[in-house]
């Protein structure tokens, strides 16, 4: 547990997920999801790290001690989302249900033409958010993600649907090409999503409350959302079960305001606001939460400064 999350390795590696690729393809979903079990079972016994964060995560939701039950429900939790994940990009939304809730709202703020920064979480499938992309062709969506931290995952993905690759901004660029990148496609009018829950090691953070303890968060979203101008809608893609996912979208702030004499208690309000609301869908799905790290300790290798400001596309501290 005492590991940051960047320093822990890819689970699976190359051989898995092109073993669970041709299951999924050649054998159909109803067959590739009879081998999660095992599936589970070998992380389950193999990856004790992740699986003491686990039941540590899942006893703050419960309050009680989790179970070993309710921990492996857990991990095939994870391992349903990942396996949808080839099937999304392989044939579309055709086999899955989906529910949405706020689209009418996006599609607001979208309509004025300044872009949208979209705030995820490592909360459900991120995946199940682009089946918006694809109901909407003339909608861009660019998306935010670090392919160094999952490249086998990030090169069977790529494989399946080389035009999403071509959609992603890595993260694992310098900070002045990313905060560029997103510039630009915000002002193109396009979607741009990233994942605001999990701080970098070299990232800023700060503390706010989340599940009955203080937890780091990243403020470099909210700078980059003030430096920007533009609208920030919070999303969520709840796995429901089966076939089933429920796509939610919740505005945020039609514009990020951070004053200068103020920043500290500011960014504190803003990742405060967006802690309970995360808190809140952790409850409604408490196996959709899949950060299988202690959370709370995320910042033991990247201490919290008090008052960051954004400078040539970097997050520093004054």
């Amino acid at each position: 547990m005492s590991d940051h999350w960047q320093s822990r390795p890819e689970g699976g590696g190359r051989f898995a997920l092109w073993l669970i690729r041709n299951i999924a393809l050649y054998g159909g979903r109803r067959f590739g999801r009879l081998f999660l079990y095992p599936i589970t079972l070998y992380f389950y016994l193999r990856r004790a790290p992740e699986r003491t964060a686990s039941r540590a995560y899942l006893t703050r939701v419960f309050g009680r001690r989790a179970t070993a039950w309710q921990v492996m429900k857990h991990i095939h939790c994870f391992a349903a989302t990942i396996m949808d994940r080839i099937f999304l990009l392989a044939h579309g939304e055709k086999n899955f249900e989906f529910e949405t809730v706020g689209l009418d709202l996006l599609d607001e703020r979208l309509a004025q033409g300044r872009g949208v920064l979209l705030f995820g979480s490592h909360q459900g499938s991120f995946e199940a958010l682009r089946a918006i992309g694809a109901r909407r062709p003339q909608m861009p969506l660019r998306v935010l993600l670090d392919k160094q931290k999952t490249p086998a995952m990030t090169e069977l993905l790529e494989a399946l649907a080389p035009e999403v690759g071509a959609c992603v901004i890595d993260a694992s660029q310098d900070g002045t090409s990313i905060t560029l990148a997103i510039a630009e496609a915000c002002q193109q009018g396009a979607l741009v999503a990233l994942l605001a829950d999990r701080g970098r090691s070299h990232e800023v953070l700060r503390h706010a409350e989340f599940l009955g303890q203080p937890a780091p968060f990243p403020v470099g979203p909210w700078l980059l959302a003030q430096s920007l101008k533009v609208p920030v809608v919070l999303c969520f893609g709840l796995y429901l079960g089966g076939r089933r996912y429920r796509l939610i979208f919740e505005p945020f702030a039609d514009q990020v305001e951070i004053p200068r004499h103020n920043r500290g208690p500011a960014l504190d309000a803003l990742i405060g606001r967006y802690a309970q609301r995360l808190e809140h869908y952790v409850h409604v799905a408490p196996y959709n939460w899949f950060n299988f790290y202690d959370f709370w300790q995320q910042d033991r290798h990247a201490p919290v400064q008090p008052d960051p400001e954004l400078v040539g596309g970097r997050v520093v501290g004054t």
